[in-house]
């Protein structure tokens, strides 16, 4: 076990700063822990999308309670950083104009959705919401939305906008990110996803329906890499999207190796659901993380003792 550096603040989560690098740095050596190089297992650590955006009071689409959730996954980092041997950081990353923005779409009188509207292939149909944008394909993707089971198309706020303050890490989560890559000598990992404009991303690992024309990303080497961890530890925001999503791709690609996903465990008070004026999404992550429960996965806390 090993204590914060002097230099941790948990009052600053949730805010806007300059982390100190160089001091972090100097703590880091001055901690004097063993290479990661030389671990006995691989514990990885997989953070989603804990963004500013998502993570502060201010952000554009805010995640009630991820200020506690960085608070204890923070604290988890340097409690346990002698036996994390290498994290990955994951980077929602949008434009202006995608398919789930106000800007892609407008009623018959020209105004655009507001956040947190529901499109569904009816109303597309019954032409309440018209696409502005590559209008033949996204009538197209509402119906394979339905026909796939998946999410209908919700209209967020503009959030995480590449080169933005709202996608920048949270601070203080960043400044324990970088600490743990000094005193270990290990590289972060920074997986960026979400930048097709015709289509969401919530999963790290894949769209939420595939744009033929767009080169996918390197889906199998992140597979590779999180398969052949000992343990794969999970984190994020938020627990009812992204996290959800990207466990669900976990379960389909690992369903036929019930060893690997003995191995995965999400720190469940480091995630929580979004907040949406209609839908009870906290109910339906709760239900859903039970089914990954029955299929393998582990629920841990973040005060647990590490597996072994």
């Amino acid at each position: 076990m090993t204590n914060p550096p002097p230099s941790y603040d948990p009052s600053r989560i949730g805010t806007l700063f300059y982390p100190d690098v160089a001091t972090l740095a100097q703590e880091a050596a001055q901690a004097s822990l063993s290479p990661a190089s030389e671990d006995p297992s691989n514990i990885h650590l997989l953070v989603i999308d804990m963004q500013v955006d998502f993570c502060h009071e201010q952000g554009t689409l805010h995640v009630p309670g991820a200020a506690h959730d960085i608070r204890r996954l923070i604290e988890f980092i340097y409690r346990n950083v002698e036996r994390i041997t290498s994290i990955t950081c994951s980077l929602d990353s949008h434009l202006t104009h995608q398919i789930f923005h106000p800007s892609w779409w407008a009623d018959q009188v020209g105004n655009h959705p507001a956040p947190f509207t529901v499109i569904t292939r009816q109303h597309v149909k019954q032409g309440l919401w018209r696409p502005l944008i590559e209008p033949e394909w996204s009538k197209a993707y509402v119906k394979k939305l339905q026909e796939g089971e998946k999410k209908e198309l919700t209209i967020w706020p503009y959030h995480v906008p590449i080169g933005g303050v709202g996608h920048a890490l949270d601070p203080e989560l960043w400044s324990a990110v970088f600490w743990h890559s000094v005193a270990r000598r290990s590289q972060p990992t920074w997986w960026t996803k979400g930048s097709i404009a015709k289509t969401e991303h919530y999963s790290i690992l894949r769209p939420e329906i595939p744009v033929s024309n767009v080169p996918p990303i390197e889906m199998t080497s992140l597979l590779e890499k999180l398969g052949n961890q000992d343990h794969l530890i999970i984190a994020g925001e938020a627990s009812s999207h992204c996290v959800l999503e990207t466990v669900e791709d976990l379960v389909e690609e690992f369903s036929g190796k019930p060893d690997i996903l003995d191995r995965i465990f999400i720190l469940r008070d480091c995630t929580s659901p979004v907040v949406h004026p209609e839908i009870d999404f906290a109910s339906l992550t709760a239900e859903r993380f039970a089914q990954f429960e029955e299929q393998g996965i582990h629920l841990i806390l973040s005060t647990d003792p590490l597996p072994t």
